[in-house]
């Protein structure tokens, strides 16, 4: 089952990004499949999208709409079943015997899009391209671990790198090359199943820079064919594709919309064939409007609210204290708000990691639960809310204003403490001002499993200089308690460093977690085999088309 994605930051209440492998562990429609001939295997499908925040880059796209396209257009070199274990997809094989230093073998006969071969070189250049700091990639990060990699990315501002390749990559010959690592990482063979461990061709680096990712060339299960910008991408089947995942279909259409609402309209009238999410107006009616069409299930998804560290708010004038973000914690009411605004489609969370990932641990932490007198107690012992109020950040065109109207209005009669949403018009806004720290208090943060791991989950969020770090959450104590959990000897005891960093991250409180998600979606009449993955993903390639 695919649960790599390019995109961690979720746009939705609900779910957003796409995947596209051949199993998984959703709800399929198996109706369509047994009238001979009622399938179209060159049949094209349409899912709603939202525009992508940026150029379609393995190393930089950091958000769900771009992800949506990304994972079809590319296949990594591993990926993972639906108990955590690892599929062979672009590799023939992966191995270590210290976990520090890796070989990985290709298998043979894959080519990019344009025809030609995908070798070793073509992942070793890439990553060497992703992680330089000339290129200014976000997702620069997740080559940390390899030997080198403060040569070609140096921390200090505004420093010039040193080398242009990682010293810990090797290629072998065209079908092997190894990793060195700094130091071992246990789980390092997990974190290949995300996009920015894709291989890129060569003619990749001879297009200017601007239309690298406007056009993008992939080795994955369908192959880039045109992006009408904020209408619509389209993407066709790769025929040549030599993955276990080939496509049941001719292409995907994925359409733009601004509004779920509108979104959902168009499925109901058979304008649209997949939906990702469904807003929380339509929630209540969409089982009865869509029947055995209507989705319904649990992934490996959480919905926290991040504090943005930067904010005068909270450094003046002195740094902010744990128990005031402990206090706001626990004047929410998770159970009503979950049960009523969001109908049933959440489930309050009791810690950090999502469910469905090695490591997770119910009710790890006191913190969540609703304790109106406890959280006045906290705020007041922490020194108070500066100016007694607070903001919090959300995208209006994913379906977050009512459930962010709710938490305010919890907060406020928990505590006193004024509350009220700052609503951007859409996902893009959102995450330009997330990433230009101009986030006035707190933000909703939504994350899905990049790979089955409870690290990912905490390293990957709150490590000082993550790529998923954009509330600026710096801590010299936690990092040296994370980077003793990477160093364990096997990943059965990284995994338990990662479950106590866990229980310990109330002493930090870098976000508030507020729910599990779940997948509350539908698809139209015009498509079977629809299913989810343990990522949340609709799994494009397992999609028929019904003949018209």
């Amino acid at each position: 089952m695919r649960g790599a994605k390019s995109a961690k930051w979720v746009t939705g209440a609900i779910i957003v990004a796409l995947a596209a492998t051949a199993c998984g562990g959703g709800k399929t429609d198996e109706g369509a499949k047994g009238a001979k001939g009622a399938v179209d295997p060159n049949g094209i499908f349409s899912i709603e999208l939202g525009e992508p925040e940026k150029p379609l880059l393995t190393g930089d796209t950091m958000e769900s709409n771009g992800s949506a396209v990304m994972a079809g257009l590319f296949s990594t070199l591993v990926d993972y079943k639906a108990d955590g274990s690892l599929e062979m997809i672009n590799a023939e094989s992966v191995t270590t015997t210290d976990s520090k230093t890796w070989t990985v073998k290709l298998k043979k006969g894959w080519t990019f899009h344009d025809g030609t071969p995908v070798t070793a070189k073509s992942f070793v250049d890439a990553w060497n391209w992703n992680a330089s700091v000339d290129n200014a990639q976000g997702l620069a990060s997740w080559f940390a671990d390899i030997k080198g990699y403060e040569k070609v990315h140096p921390d200090a501002e505004g420093a010039k790198a040193t080398s242009k390749t990682l010293d810990g990559l090797k290629v072998v010959d065209e079908g092997t090359f190894t990793i060195e690592l700094a130091k071992p990482v246990p789980y390092f063979a997990h974190k290949l199943a995300y996009i920015v461990f894709a291989p890129l061709p060569d003619s990749f680096y001879k297009l200017p820079v601007k239309e690298r990712g406007l056009k993008p060339v992939g080795n994955g299960p369908y192959k880039f064919k045109s992006w009408d910008h904020k209408k619509q991408i389209e993407v066709v089947r790769y025929d040549d594709y030599k993955g276990p995942n080939k496509a049941k279909n001719g292409g995907v259409v994925f359409k733009n919309y601004t509004t779920l609402e509108a979104a959902y309209e168009d499925l109901k009238s058979g304008n649209v064939d997949v939906l990702r999410q469904i807003a929380p107006k339509d929630l209540p009616l969409y089982r009865q409007d869509l029947g055995d069409r209507a989705v319904d299930q649990a992934y490996s998804a959480i919905q926290t609210i991040a504090v943005a560290f930067y904010a005068d708010q909270w450094k003046k004038p002195k740094p902010i204290d744990p128990r005031v973000i402990q206090g706001l914690s626990m004047a929410i009411d998770r159970a009503t708000i979950t049960k009523t605004v969001l109908n049933g489609t959440r489930e309050p969370a009791t810690g950090w990691v999502a469910k469905g990932v090695l490591g997770y641990q119910p009710n790890a932490v006191e913190v969540t639960k609703f304790d109106p007198a406890k959280a006045k107690e906290l705020i007041e012992a922490g020194g108070g809310v500066p100016n007694n109020q607070i903001s919090i950040q959300y995208n209006a065109d994913g379906g977050h204003k009512e459930w962010v109207e709710a938490v305010c209005n919890s907060i406020t009669q928990a505590t006193t403490v004024k509350c009220v949403g700052d609503g951007k018009p859409d996902f893009q806004a959102d995450l330009t001002a997330r990433k230009t720290k101009q986030v006035k208090s707190l933000y909703r943060s939504g994350w899905v499993l990049d790979y089955p791991v409870n690290a990912n989950f905490i390293s990957d969020l709150f490590r000082t200089g993550a790529g998923g770090n954009q509330g600026d959450f710096s801590n010299k104590e936690l990092d040296a308690k994370i980077a003793a959990a990477d160093s364990a000897k096997t990943l059965d005891e990284s995994v338990k460093a990662y479950q106590a960093i866990e229980k310990d991250l109330v002493n930090y409180m870098p976000s508030i977690p507020l729910w599990y998600y779940k997948v509350n979606a539908g698809y139209s009449e015009n498509v079977s085999g629809v299913a989810y993955g343990q990522d949340g993903d609709p799994i494009l390639t397992g999609v028929e088309v019904k003949k018209k």
